[in-house]
């Protein structure tokens, strides 16, 4: 999957379809930010084998007690060294198109990831925190990473993020309302790939308004 990674950037799509969002491009965009693509399973066979596995959708369903799941979209995601941070957000916040407005995703690192290489981080224990309204501002390489969180935590709460650092083919699960970002690539040489694979309830349907 990592291989494929680079032509998709260069827009080599392999079906001859464009992903939905094409987030950066080369030559167009500042060189510390964040690549993403969005729904390039439409794209990729390889990518659509990991985005569409039954496997991740049965963990999915299980783990947030659904009955089952759709796929909501995918972002393929590249951080080279010197990437600038993604800024903490909950997923549900950008659901109110939903009914239920909620979620579960899958994130998967295609290399061994390290705490300084900014993977994804979580805020310990905000998955109960209210939702708040999405951050749409400083998204993209914020000066301050963590702005959003701090703001919706609970009086009297200090955050506590915790990086996911696994092996490769490794990853996490979580709810629509946890809070999760991303800080700089400091490591110098670690070009972070991954994939986000966000899941529906399988009852979900389109808010009629």
């Amino acid at each position: 999957m990592a291989e494929r990674y680079v032509p998709l950037f260069e827009g080599d799509y392999e079906t001859g379809i464009r992903p939905d969002e094409v987030n950066w491009v080369p030559g167009r965009d500042p060189e510390d930010r964040t690549r993403q693509l969005c729904n390039a399973w439409k794209s990729d066979k390889v990518v659509a084998a990991q985005v569409l596995s039954g496997r991740t959708g049965r963990l999915a369903a299980q783990l947030a007690g659904y009955r089952g799941v759709r796929i909501l979209q995918d972002n393929v995601l590249w951080k080279p060294p010197g990437t600038k941070a993604i800024g903490f957000h909950q997923d549900s916040s950008y659901a109110d198109y939903l009914v239920p407005p909620e979620m579960v995703t899958c994130w998967i690192s295609l290399h061994e990831t390290q705490a300084e290489a900014g993977p994804i981080e979580f805020v310990r224990g905000s998955h109960t925190w209210p939702k708040s309204p999405p951050a749409r501002a400083e998204f993209h390489a914020p000066e301050d990473w963590l702005a959003g969180p701090r703001a919706a935590a609970p009086e009297r709460t200090e955050l506590d993020t915790v990086p996911v650092v696994v092996k490769p083919g490794g990853g996490s699960f979580h709810h629509g309302l946890t809070w999760h970002g991303s800080a700089p690539n400091m490591s110098g040489t670690v070009a972070r790939m991954a994939l986000v694979s966000r899941l529906i309830p399988v009852e979900t349907r389109f808010h009629e308004m």
